[in-house]
Parts: C-alpha cells; sequence; structure tokens
C-alpha cells in the first residue's frame, strides 16, 4: 500500500488489515454501545448495530471516483495484484474491531453486556470503501463468514456483473446514484469502459439470484434527485426485495467536492420515496429520519433477517 494512503488512512482511524483490506468502526455501533441507538439497518433488517463489523476487502481499490463519496481518491486502484486469502482478512478484521472497540470497556456509559457481544461480531458489512467485487476471493470470503454464522451485507455499485452472478451473501445492495448515462457520467466518474451499460446488466441479473436483494438510491440535492421516472424503471429492471432511498451525508473527503446544501433533509428523500413506491407498488416499510433513509419493500413481512 502507497505509505501516504497509510498515512491519511490511518490518521482517520481506519485498520489496516493486510495489503488491501479495512476496518473502520461505524458510528452506530458507538451510539448503541453508549446510547442504545441503532442503525437503519437494525431497525430495518435487525441486524445487531453493537455487533456489526464494518469492513472492506478493498480499501483503495474501485472502478469510480464518485464524487459523493467519503473515501480519499488520490490513489485509486482498479485491481489487486496480489491479493490475502479470505481466512486471514476475517481473521485479522475481527481483531482489528476488537482493537478499535477496547476503550469502551472502561466507558462508564458504555452496556457492559452489549461490549462482550460486540467483541464477537456476527454481522460484516462488506462497504466501507472501494468496490468489493474487485476481490478475487469474495464468494469465499462471504462463504467463510456463513460458515461462522455471521450474516453479510455486501454493497456494490454494480459494475462488475460476471462476479454479481456468483455472489450469495444475506443481502445484496447495488448503489444506482444516477437517473441516466449523463449524469452518472458527471457524479459517478467512472474509471472504467462501459460503466453504465455494466450497471444495467447488473440490475437485469439481480432477479435471478437466489438471496435478498436491495437496490440503493444515494441521493445528492441538485445532481440526481428527482427523477423518479428514470430510478422506477431502473427499479423495476431488478425487481429487488427493497429499495433504500438514503440522502448523501456530507462527511468524509467528500467535502472537498460538494457542499453541505448538495445533503437532501428527510423531507425530500421522504417525498421521492413516496412518489418512487407509487411507480414501482412498493410498499414504504420504514424510515429513520437522522439517517435520512426511507426503505420500500415488494413484501413487508420478509425484511426481518
Amino acid at each position: 500500500m502507497n505509505p501516504n494512503l497509510r498515512k491519511i488512512l490511518e490518521k482517520q482511524h481506519y485498520k489496516i488489515v493486510g495489503s488491501h483490506s479495512g476496518v473502520k468502526t461505524c458510528h452506530w455501533l458507538k451510539e448503541k454501545l453508549i446510547h442504545n441507538r441503532c442503525c437503519y439497518k437494525e431497525k430495518f433488517y435487525g441486524i445487531a448495530s453493537h455487533r456489526c463489523l464494518q469492513m472492506t476487502p478493498t480499501i483503495n481499490n474501485c472502478t469510480q471516483n464518485c464524487l459523493y463519496c467519503w473515501r480519499y481518491q488520490g490513489f485509486t486502484e482498479q485491481e489487486i495484484k496480489k491479493y490475502d486469502e479470505p481466512e486471514f482478512i476475517l481473521e485479522k478484521s475481527i481483531d482489528a474491531q476488537r482493537l478499535l472497540i477496547s476503550g469502551f470497556k472502561g466507558d462508564e456509559r458504555c452496556n457492559k453486556k452489549m461490549f462482550e457481544e460486540a467483541y464477537n461480531p456476527n454481522q460484516v458489512a462488506i462497504s466501507l470503501s472501494g468496490e468489493p467485487t474487485i476481490y478475487p476471493k469474495l464468494a469465499e470470503f462471504i462463504d467463510i463468514c456463513h460458515k461462522r454464522d455471521m450474516t453479510t451485507f455486501v454493497v456494490s455499485n454494480g459494475t462488475q456483473p460476471e462476479i454479481i452472478g456468483n455472489l450469495k451473501p444475506t443481502q445484496l445492495y447495488i448503489t444506482v446514484a444516477a437517473p441516466n448515462r449523463e449524469i452518472y457520467e458527471k457524479l459517478c466518474a467512472p474509471i472504467v469502459k462501459d460503466g453504465w451499460e455494466k450497471i444495467n446488466e447488473s440490475l437485469e441479473i439481480l432477479s435471478s439470484l437466489n438471496t435478498r436483494t436491495a437496490i440503493r438510491h444515494t441521493l445528492v440535492d441538485k445532481w440526481n434527485l428527482g427523477y423518479e421516472n428514470n430510478y422506477a424503471e431502473l427499479d423495476m429492471k431488478a425487481e429487488p426485495d427493497f429499495i433504500e432511498c438514503k440522502a448523501y451525508m456530507f462527511v468524509g473527503y467528500s467535502r472537498q467536492r460538494m457542499n453541505l446544501e448538495n445533503m437532501p433533509s428527510h423531507e425530500k428523500i421522504k417525498k421521492f420515496a413516496e412518489k418512487l413506491s407509487e411507480l414501482t407498488g412498493y410498499e414504504i416499510a420504514g424510515e429513520k429520519k437522522d439517517s435520512r433513509v426511507v426503505v420500500l419493500a415488494r413484501d413487508k413481512s420478509r425484511m426481518r433477517i
């Protein structure tokens, strides 16, 4: 790893795992331990926020340089030339998580039972940074997690459809952050050829997969908010179990590319979701105002894992 990149990541409280993976504790893990407040994934799907391991096997590898992304993009790579084994990544990621949360044990506000549970994560959010499908052994990594009774949420940008079709996480997300090619090229800044075509190919594959699926619309005010008819067409092509309408958050390095006014209010997200619900027939199944997110479900009874 580029030493300058490592220094930047460690300053942002990432723990580097091996040569291309990383872990960072989620804001909501801390909130759960100290204030018993959960993230939207717990509210919607039933995972335990304090037992969630937020990690990536591709900390600096991506196929896009999205303007709204929180990561530092100065050294973005499109491949992993020499990769670590899945067992190593999982074990060292758990070790990193334990080190990152160790300070909570001495905090009198921390729920001691939850802390003990947090020491043994049972959910892996493969979504921290980069594009996870670039890691050649992602499918094997997911299988290893499942063998340890850990659920997995994978978030992909959909630009590698040949990989998408072979994944079976607990829940597979495709981020659709643009309603059309023009906005995609400007907002998502692809560094691969035919990115828009590849995303559409991934959407067509999604409905045939034997796993829970979700589309995530990351919505940036004055960029891609609105366009509900276009998004509905893309969503119906994929026929996901869930559609998440999520506001862009003005955090990390995105603040060098965006303005505070680009972060939509929850009210704007809710209006978008209500119109998308009418167009797709999906039911509004939940919302979380502090995360500025609304979830639509094809079958609300299937939400809890």
